[in-house]
């Protein structure tokens, strides 16, 4: 069973914009809300070359890379073809505004312990 950690409120997080999420080990995770106002959670690396995702473009449920222009789906964390890859997704539980990240994926999801075991 998850255990939940309240992150901020959904208003915090611009339409069509991101909020980093600093975390003890590893990259940060970027939260994004999107103009139907669905939150998504990703690492904040692009698969290509590490980008900050949360500096790009949030259009759709996507979001451009700031730096080569991938576009990456923010419901699975894939690059749109021709470019492939993946960056790590975080589930996400929105309840009266608030928005909600999975305490033991922030712990171990996409850090550097969990890069170097794939």
């Amino acid at each position: 069973m998850a255990t939940w950690t309240r992150i901020c409120r959904m208003a915090d997080i611009p339409a069509l914009g991101a909020r980093r999420v600093a975390r003890a080990a590893g990259p940060e995770v970027a939260i994004f809300r999107t103009a139907d106002d669905q939150v998504f959670a990703l690492l904040d690396r692009c698969p290509h070359k590490g980008g900050p995702l949360s500096q790009g473009i949030v259009f759709g449920h996507s979001v451009a890379c700031p730096l080569h222009n991938w576009t990456i789906a923010l419901a699975s964390g894939a690059a749109q073809a021709p470019d492939h890859g993946c960056t790590a997704r975080f589930a996400v539980r929105l309840e009266h505004g608030d928005v909600f990240l999975d305490a033991d994926e922030l712990a171990t999801r996409g850090t550097f312990v969990d890069l170097a075991a794939a």
